[in-house]
């Protein structure tokens, strides 16, 4: 498979180099993290030829016999170097019962530089602090960008390449395949057979099938107020009774997997956080052409997503504004930085566009106010609105 470096991940994982933290490498199953560990792992041989690399992965035949917290210390004790720079990089870490008691020991002993990947399910960002007694880093990796989805295609029309983005998404697997269904058939099965499969191990669900229509639901509804309750109702369709409740837990195993990213509410005028109605985002928007089909594509949702996730993977915290019973998109909000963005596939008809603009017209404050849509054509600016395309956006930070 063609490899691309992900930069701005590789420069996190410098920038951490020696820290007493455990750094753990986060992200939906086949985003690329293995590549990733695999990418640093030659950093750091070629800045640091002397160096001890003990590099563990868990998916090669080799390494069963550590698949016991005991054996996997053992191990890594009896590959110390005296005397040299020693790393551990562990791949698919849960699959060692008991792996946090080995690595809390190997962490106290202050003598590795420890970088793990793991199952989302049973590594979970909710869960670090209490499986590990020290420190931890989280390397959060998401798909694919569409950055990232140009360099590795070597695109250089953004407009053109934009338009491949929408069907293809971020998850660099399926670039392997040639037909468009063919790369759906191994996204859903990634979906399918990973996500699903791991969420129902760890938290031995009998429920499949609500588990299932509870997914689906959320992937035809992206972008859109959701609750436990109004999804509950409406699977229930007045026949099942199903509890609030079981549905909040299953959303919440499915984010924790991050098949999902909720988005809450934020109240711009009384500047509070609204504890009723979330959007829910998918990690690559690929999942739901590949589960649901393509015959309603919505481009505005999906483009509302793809915006989504790239907030998230710049760092920002991300809301969706409410104000005078009206919606902002996005609230973006990275320490004193705060944008309030709108999403539009297409701002070409007068009536749309003055739909889109009145919110951003009603902010009082000064923060930046942007419009992203399909328009195809350099950034202007509207009574303070920036207009911008939003593969022109996607493509600069």
């Amino acid at each position: 498979m063609k490899l691309i470096e992900r930069k701005e991940y590789l420069q996190t994982l410098t920038d951490v180099m020696g820290t007493p933290d455990i750094k753990v490498i986060t992200g939906v199953r086949r985003s690329g993290k293995s590549k990733l560990l695999e990418a640093f792992i030659g950093m750091v041989q070629a800045a640091n030829p002397d160096a001890n690399i003990i590099h563990i992965n868990f998916n090669f035949p080799e390494y069963e016999h550590l698949q016991t917290y005991r054996a996997l210390y053992d191990f890594v004790s009896e590959k110390y170097q005296p005397g040299a720079d020693n790393y551990l990089m562990i791949d698919e870490v849960q699959m060692c019962r008991g792996f946090e008691k080995a690595l809390n020991g190997l962490h106290a002993s202050e003598r590795y530089d420890i970088y793990i990947t793991g199952s989302n399910a049973f590594l979970l960002s909710s869960d670090l602090a209490t499986l590990f007694t020290g420190r931890t880093f989280e390397i959060k990796v998401y798909p694919f960008s569409f950055a990232e989805f140009m360099l590795y295609y070597e695109l250089d029309d953004p407009y053109k390449a934009f338009d491949r983005y929408l069907l293809e998404g971020g998850m660099p697997g399926s670039y392997l395949y040639r037909k468009q269904e063919a790369k759906y058939d191994y996204i859903a099965d990634i979906f399918n057979t990973l996500i699903v499969r791991d969420i129902r191990q760890k938290y031995k669900i009998r429920n499949t099938v609500l588990m299932d229509r509870i997914a689906d639901y959320l992937m035809d509804n992206i972008s859109n107020l959701s609750s436990p309750r109004n999804i509950a109702d409406s699977l229930s369709g007045g026949k099942d009774s199903i509890k609030n409740k079981t549905v909040s837990a299953y959303i919440q195993h499915l984010c924790q997997a991050f098949a999902f990213y909720k988005v809450r509410r934020y109240d711009i005028r009384g500047k509070k956080y609204l504890t009723s109605n979330e959007k829910y985002y998918l990690s690559d928007h690929t999942f739901r052409y590949a589960k649901l089909g393509t015959k309603n594509m919505d481009y505005g949702r999906v483009l509302e997503n793809i915006v989504a996730v790239e907030l998230l993977r710049r760092g920002y915290e991300v809301y969706a504004g409410m104000l005078y019973k009206k919606e902002i998109d996005f609230v973006a909000v990275k320490r004193s930085e705060k944008m309030y963005i709108q999403v539009s596939d297409n701002i070409a008809d007068e009536k749309t566009f003055a739909r889109e603009t009145a919110p951003l017209l009603q902010i009082k404050d000064a923060y930046p106010k942007l419009l992203l849509a399909r328009t195809n054509h350099a950034e202007t600016d509207y009574e303070g609105i920036r207009i911008v395309d939003a593969a022109d956006w996607l493509l600069n930070a």
